[in-house]
């Protein structure tokens, strides 16, 4: 329909130009013809005069019978101007002046009605959009795309953009505020339970204080020490993981991008998590395959794949933490996994997930440290995924992309 309504205004400024620019035409056309005809009866009436002057007298006279009108001053040799007569005397007695007068007035309406039903239109529209702005403020806009290639439709359509980028950032943050309140609630139920157990070892020492100390309360008190110093260990790393997702979604936490090489890079992951191994009475195995580099920051990429090794140690204590790695021209891959029970099939949807924490999770854990590892490895051009290997054991598979 408004496809339709630009080509009726465009047809009516085309109308009215034509018929205003055929009134000139006339008018034009109509001088000259009449100029012609003038020329050609002056010099008949010369020719004839030059030869009978006693003619003058009847031309004159049947001149002023077609024309009804005299003029005097004539210039000399010029018999019609002589007898008093010019150009308008020999054209169509007022047909051509009225009909050009007829079509410029035609010509002007039209164009003056085309003009008043543009702005007409142009309001409406101005108006329609005024409205939609007014809707879109209280929320209740719908859906709307614009159509047609004019001005209007130019404006509709970055209207209709800043619209849909105003209600994907009016979700985002919608968004954001849950995953806050969310972290939130997730981050006071990781504080209360070490408090709760530091608070419970506090006062069984306070009432073994009260009694005379035997070897057995001495071992007790010992265990309760142990136990808050567990418990403030977790309390710090909770502390460390919360301040480094703080600076992730702040956007704060700058990576530096330099060549890794891969070996390089599991060896001192390895190294930094030797005691836990040593615990646990686990092994890593990382194999030497020449040097492969990466594009990333080495500490912190070195604490995503320690997280992962954790992960690895903790689902096979006793067993082994297998690496290996391999490169080709669109990405270096590099290969985490164990000889576990793998991950439980209701976990595999929510591994990455911030505080969350499987069937499996080894005691003490907060649920940060894979989240953490997928925020880091992402940010350096990275995707991390895991799965159940078919001989058994838990993969993760890391890829750092070329371009």
């Amino acid at each position: 329909m408004r496809g339709r309504r630009n080509i009726l205004v465009t047809l009516g400024f085309a109308l009215s130009v034509s018929l205003i620019a055929a009134a000139v035409s006339v008018l034009l056309v109509s001088y000259h013809y009449s100029q012609a005809q003038f020329d050609l009866l002056n010099m008949i009436c010369s020719k004839v005069a030059e030869q009978e002057p006693e003619t003058k007298k009847i031309i004159s006279a049947a001149l002023k019978e077609y024309t009804a009108g005299n003029r005097d001053g004539a210039a000399e040799g010029d018999v019609l101007s002589a007898l008093g007569y010019d150009i308008s005397d020999f054209s169509a007695p007022g047909h051509n002046g009225l009909s050009a007068a007829a079509g410029f007035a035609a010509g002007m309406l039209l164009l003056v009605f085309t003009d008043w039903y543009r702005n007409k239109r142009d309001a409406m529209r101005i108006r329609a959009l005024a409205e939609y702005l007014e809707q879109v403020n209280t929320g209740k806009a719908a859906i709307w795309s614009a159509s047609g290639e004019d001005d209007f439709s130019k404006l509709e359509d970055e209207i209709y953009k800043t619209v849909t980028f105003l209600y994907q950032t009016k979700d985002s943050a919608l968004q954001a505020r849950n995953d806050f309140a969310e972290n939130l609630s997730n981050i006071a139920h990781q504080i209360k339970t070490p408090i709760t157990a530091i608070s419970l070892s506090v006062q069984m020492m306070r009432q073994k204080a009260s009694k005379v100390f035997t070897a057995e309360d001495i071992m007790e008190g010992s265990r309760h020490l142990e136990q808050v110093e567990k418990q403030l260990l977790r309390l710090t790393h909770l502390e460390e993981a919360l301040l480094v997702l703080s600076r992730i979604d702040a956007g704060t936490l700058h990576l530096q991008r330099e060549e890794v090489d891969v070996f390089t890079l599991l060896v001192l992951a390895a190294d930094n998590l030797q005691e836990l191994f040593a615990d646990s009475r686990t092994s890593v195995e990382i194999p030497e395959q020449g040097e492969m580099l990466v594009i990333a920051d080495l500490d912190w990429t070195m604490e995503a794949v320690m997280n992962l090794m954790k992960n690895c140690m903790e689902h096979s204590p006793g067993g082994k933490v297998h690496c290996s790695y391999a490169q080709n021209p669109l990405y270096t891959e590099i290969l985490i996994w164990d000889d576990g029970g793998g991950f439980a099939k209701e976990d595999m949807p929510h591994l990455f997930e911030r505080f969350y924490r499987g069937q499996n999770a080894g005691e003490g854990g907060i649920g940060i440290g894979l989240a953490l590892a997928k925020e880091m490895i992402e940010r350096q051009n990275g995707a991390i995924r895991a799965r159940n290997r078919p001989e058994g054991g838990a993969l993760f598979e890391i890829r750092f992309y070329s371009h």
